[in-house]
């Protein structure tokens, strides 16, 4: 019933209002300065940015897998330990490839002694094929030589020059060495075929030898593959086996042993849309494009370039990916992780800038509200080129030097007087006051709802309200939405506090009834009302009081000798 009662009376108090708050106004001034917070137009160099999401990824990513097994003897790192290139990360047992080593080298030894052996019969058969053919050479040069002689003794014998016996002689001594030549073509032929079976033997014998070479090199490999090494500079992750099990050697499907992945330098992916592909490819094409990557939490960006770009676009979201290759010297990016990327494609000098809260949206285009030399405002039409950050580079409208307003434009209209406010204390937007303040004379009578408007607010700001009787101050959390004039109405729900005697009694709860009046530039208020009036919604919230105090004044309900005290109260909701 109370909820309902003071969403009624914010309704009335909002068409109608009542005859004192009327009379009041009409005692008010009739233009009353609205506090805003501006920001001078600034030409500047600014950079011409693309802005994405980026995952880190490994330089390089090394799965370590056993090309032995055997008993896994040691492992020589710790889990997450960097390691570099040819360090030692684990021992297989090594004793069955020592063992196959061995019997390798003996076989080759063997086998060498036969090519010794071989050669060796090659040589002297070699030899002996020389020695025949120069018996040949003499028993030819012979058997000419006795051919000679036979005929000229027989000859002879025709003459009667000599006897019978002389000739058949000489004959017979030809014949003999013609048959010993023969017999030296044989032997050569025979020395020959051996020369050519010793030949063989040694052809054979190398083979062996060279394939017991290959065994003792093979042997020498797989002993070698029980000592695994580091291939590359990395940082090691979690062992998949550990000491005294027995690995098998690996094939694709095998889990690895550890995996490394080389962060330095590393890389960073991440993706633009296709329509940004062109600009990228023509300021890569002048040079090295620089990026920015931003981890969480991370105080400083690191900086890297863009050294690859995707040879297709992806057809389902409409981007293309690129790669950037940063030093990583501190190791602050990390595989996996996700980073705010900027990719800087150009310098633009001379740009028109002012602060992003500047911008407002209307029905036809965005507009700022640009204050003149007499206090007064300009509502003028802007073109917004990009916004960068908390930034935006204006194309048209605005000239550097100009002032324009950044808090407090829902109250704004063209025309409007303004005050600029002070700065706000830290952590506040530039100008947000501090306190909104209402307040009663110590004879005035004024029912609830009391009513305060309030400008956009991020924090917490604070209300004070007084009334005849006591005096009440809290700070609570306000959200109001930019653009529009947003009025809170704070209710008295049950009673909160009564005062009498000097005492302070406070009980009950408070809500609060929150009403939005959409004020666009150039639109008249009671347009605005009227417009309110027909489709106005005024929601009930609860109220989180962050902290309150009562104070009873020495003027009061009671007697003008009453004393003031204060007291605390605990945080209603």
């Amino acid at each position: 019933i109370c909820l309902g009662l003071a969403a009624a009376a914010a309704l009335a108090a909002t068409l109608t209002g009542c005859p004192r708050d009327k009379a009041e106004s009409k005692q008010a001034p009739k233009s009353v300065p609205v506090p805003v917070a501006v920001a001078s137009v600034e030409e500047k160099t600014v950079a011409v940015q693309v802005q994405a999401i980026g995952t880190v990824e490994a330089y390089s990513v090394v799965s370590v897998k056993a090309q032995v097994g055997g008993e896994l003897m040691r492992v020589h790192f710790k889990e997450g330990q960097d390691v570099r290139t040819g360090d030692l990360l684990f021992t297989i047992d090594p004793r069955p490839f020592e063992a196959a080593l061995a019997q390798a080298q003996a076989n080759l030894a063997k086998d060498m002694g036969q090519i010794q052996q071989a050669r060796a019969a090659l040589d002297r058969d070699r030899a002996k094929v020389n020695q025949t053919r120069a018996a040949l050479a003499r028993d030819q040069a012979q058997a000419r030589n006795a051919e000679v002689e036979a005929l000229r003794y027989a000859e002879l014998l025709k003459r009667g020059l000599i006897a019978q016996e002389q000739a058949d002689q000489f004959r017979t001594t030809a014949e003999s060495l013609s048959h010993t030549v023969l017999a030296d073509e044989a032997d050569i032929k025979s020395a020959e075929e051996t020369v050519r079976a010793d030949e063989a033997a040694v052809k054979s014998a190398e083979q062996a030898v060279r394939a017991d070479e290959a065994a003792v090199d093979t042997a020498k490999i797989q002993l070698g593959y029980t000592t695994i090494r580091s291939p590359i500079d990395g940082r090691t992750g979690s062992l998949m086996l550990h000491e005294g099990n027995v690995v098998r050697a690996s094939s694709a499907a095998d889990s690895p042993l550890v995996v490394i992945n080389q962060i330095q330098p590393t890389y960073v992916s991440f993706t633009i849309p296709q329509p940004q592909l062109p600009a990228v490819q023509r300021y890569m094409g002048g040079g090295k494009l620089e990026v920015r990557a931003m981890p969480a939490g991370e105080p400083q960006p690191q900086r890297g370039v863009v050294t690859f770009i995707d040879n297709a676009v992806d057809q389902t979201t409409g981007t293309i990916r690129l790669k950037a290759v940063f030093a990583n010297d501190a190791k602050r990016l990390w595989p996996g992780q996700f980073v705010n990327v900027e990719l800087t494609l150009t310098i633009e000098p001379d740009a028109i800038v002012v602060p992003s809260a500047a911008l407002q949206s209307g029905q036809q285009s965005q507009y700022v509200f640009v204050v003149k030399e007499d206090s007064t405002v300009e509502v003028r039409r802007v073109v917004a080129k990009r916004t960068q950050g908390s930034e935006t580079v204006i194309a048209d409208g605005l000239r550097a030097g100009e002032s324009v307003v950044v808090d407090g434009q829902p109250r704004l209209v063209a025309g409007a007087k303004v005050e600029v406010r002070r700065p706000g204390r830290p952590g506040e937007s530039p100008g947000r006051p501090g306190r909104l303040t209402s307040t009663l004379a110590p004879d005035t009578r004024r029912g609830w709802p009391s009513t305060t408007t309030a400008s956009p607010a991020r924090s917490p700001s604070a209300m004070i309200v007084s009334l005849p009787c006591a005096r009440l101050t809290t700070t609570r959390r306000v959200s109001t939405v930019e653009s529009s004039l947003t009025t809170k109405t704070y209710w008295l729900c049950c009673p909160l506090w009564r005062a009498a005697d000097g005492t302070t009694i406070a009980s009950g709860s408070m809500v609060s009834v929150s009403s939005t009046l959409t004020n666009w530039p150039g639109q008249s208020r009671l347009a605005s009302l009227a417009k309110t009036a027909l489709r106005r919604i005024v929601p009930v919230v609860w109220s989180t009081a962050l902290s309150m105090k009562v104070t009873t004044p020495r003027w009061g309900c009671g007697s003008p000798a009453g004393r003031a005290r204060t007291s605390s109260l605990p945080s209603p909701m």
